[in-house]
């Protein structure tokens, strides 16, 4: 369990540093579970101009 733990945790600051610049649409669900669309997935195309509308909102609030 520690090791599963510590290499999702190496995984994720890996994404951090190296994965920055690309855009990326999280999912989550009630149930804990999520999924991920990629910036040029047929899903996130369609997500991702709404998820910036949101975040320029809030900032300009």
């Amino acid at each position: 369990m520690g090791f599963a733990s510590g290499a999702l945790a190496g995984t994720l600051a890996y994404r951090r540093v190296f994965g920055g610049g690309r855009e990326r649409i999280d999912v989550y669900f009630d149930d804990g579970s999520f999924v991920t669309f990629g910036g040029r997935s047929p899903e996130a195309a369609k997500l991702v101009p709404l998820a910036q509308r949101v975040v320029a909102v809030i900032r300009s609030a």
